[in-house]
């Protein structure tokens, strides 16, 4: 006689609850509603992300226009005298050159890179944290210089990091970048003597730009 295995006996249980499931005792769980607290009334979604951003250390610059994002992108590189700014992205790029600003860009330049400059796919208010994907900013440059900048725009901003996924779901479909990242703040971790480091696994400061356009 044949001796069933402990796999086949798994399986076999395995099988039998599929067929025959047992009624749930917790039918009625709400699994859909939103369970976060609500923003203060009359607070608008730009104010949240801004209020919960600068609240994980990170510094925030509201800009009327890309004329107004440059205007104050030189007087913080100007007044934090920040040199060897990296940047990948086309576009951020002819804003730089556009604007005198000197920048880096090629690969073997990155281990003397301090500043990093950077888009993003969504901004999320719930958290105040910046969504990232590998679809544009290079994995290394978004935590290896110790300031990273990102130009993002009003239009950007989500409520929730559900709906930053179904935005990079209908943007990319199938073709998903291999790596996302929401950066909450600057980098920080606790010591063993649990104190509070900045910087330990990534930039020590975390700009966000924000451009307005949604202005009427």
């Amino acid at each position: 006689m044949e001796q069933t295995t402990s796999k086949e006996k798994i399986l076999k249980k395995v099988r039998a609850a599929l067929i025959f499931k047992s009624k749930s005792k917790y039918a009625n769980i709400d699994l859909e509603s939103n369970v976060y607290e609500q923003p203060p009334v009359g607070e608008s979604i730009l104010e949240t992300f801004a209020r919960n951003f600068t609240e994980t250390q990170g510094q925030f610059v509201v800009c009327d226009n890309k004329f107004d994002c440059v205007d104050k992108l030189l007087t913080l590189i100007e007044r934090k005298k920040l040199k060897n700014i990296y940047c990948l992205e086309n576009q951020l790029q002819e804003m730089l050159a556009d604007s005198g600003i000197a920048y880096l860009h090629q690969k073997e330049q990155l281990p003397k890179a301090m500043v990093g400059i950077t888009t993003c796919e969504t901004l999320v208010a719930r958290t105040g944290s910046v969504l990232i994907s590998s679809a544009k900013n290079s994995r290394v440059l978004t935590v290896y210089p110790p300031t990273h900048i990102v130009i993002a725009y009003a239009s950007q901003v989500v409520m929730e990091i559900k709906d930053s996924l179904q935005i990079l779901k209908n943007r990319y479909g199938r073709n998903m970048p291999s790596m996302i990242s929401f950066i909450t703040g600057p980098s920080r971790t606790s010591d063993i003597e649990r104190k509070l480091v900045t910087g330990a696994h990534g930039p020590k400061e975390l700009f966000v730009f924000l451009i307005n356009d949604l202005k009427q």
